[in-house]
């Protein structure tokens, strides 16, 4: 084995193991996914998990590192604000592996204490700074939480409770009937 060839495989071995990790805690939740069964859907033995990411926690922490990679919203026509947010966070829940690491973290925020910090923190670092550069700053909080409410409602019935008529929209369907919602919530005032 040369030197070059090591890298790739460790590569390699890490990628398979975030991706029987996402798939796992997705649906498994992380209380119940284990290191083995990860480590048989990556067909890698469990010690191999444990010296990549050190623990359940560590993969877990590794799995769920979401980039939502929103856009620069005071780039963006006052006007397309909301149909843009919307069409991006459709965009994380329809693809791998966004669609899998938002799966596991809203089906697991519920039950755990951690995951519900970490998604406190992805709206902290994330969501919260995309909003703030919109309005005015003192009330970005509110108008962040309040996407926040909207993106995860759809979320919950589309990709986890899977009603019917939610599931029968498109991509673009979504952005449309959404999407107005969303610039209001980015573009109002506090109400008295």
């Amino acid at each position: 084995m040369t030197a070059a060839s090591a890298p790739r495989r460790s590569d390699a071995t890490r990628a398979a193991i975030l991706d029987a990790a996402r798939r796992r805690f997705a649906e498994d939740g992380v209380r119940k996914a284990t290191i083995r069964a990860i480590a048989a859907d990556a067909g890698i033995d469990p010690s191999m998990v444990m010296r990549y990411y050190g623990s359940k926690e560590g993969l877990f922490a590794a799995a769920v590192d979401v980039r939502l990679e929103l856009p620069d919203l005071a780039a963006v026509r006052a006007d397309a604000l909301g149909e843009l947010l919307v069409r991006r966070f459709v965009e994380i829940w329809e693809a791998p592996p966004g669609n899998e690491v938002m799966l596991t973290l809203l089906r697991s925020a519920v039950t755990d204490d951690t995951v519900t910090e970490r998604v406190r923190q992805v709206f902290a670092e994330q969501v919260m700074p995309a909003v703030l550069r919109l309005g005015d700053p003192a009330d970005a909080p509110r108008r962040a939480a309040l996407i926040v409410t909207q993106m995860l409602g759809l979320a919950l019935c589309r990709y986890v409770l899977r009603i019917p008529p939610v599931l029968a929209l498109t991509p673009d369907q979504l952005v449309a009937d959404i999407g107005p919602t969303i610039q209001r919530y980015l573009t109002s005032a506090p109400a008295d």
